[in-house]
């Protein structure tokens, strides 16, 4: 799967579980419906938009998508500990 298609998987599935309308998360409920079938790839503006609407932070949307495309959280995570405490 690729990160544009598990995006739009995690923005829907987040969606869903929060009860808020394609209507709600973006300029126009066709641009929200090709972003959640991987037709479009949301800025990073709009991720951050899309996040505070359905009220997660926009890493945690990221990290669902990576999850929706077969990474295991467990290794999602300690991978981004391991190279976040290499940086400072």
């Amino acid at each position: 799967m690729d990160l544009r298609a598990a995006v739009g998987i995690a923005i829907r599935k987040i969606r869903i579980s929060r009860a808020v309308p394609q209507e709600g998360l973006g300029p126009s409920q066709s641009y929200v419906s090709d972003v959640e079938r991987g037709m479009k790839s949301p800025s990073i503006e709009k991720i951050d938009d899309i996040a505070t609407v359905l009220g997660v932070h926009p890493v945690t949307l990221l990290a669902y998508a990576y999850v929706q495309a077969g990474v295991p959280p467990s290794d999602l995570l300690e991978r981004i500990h391991f190279e976040l405490s290499e940086l400072e």
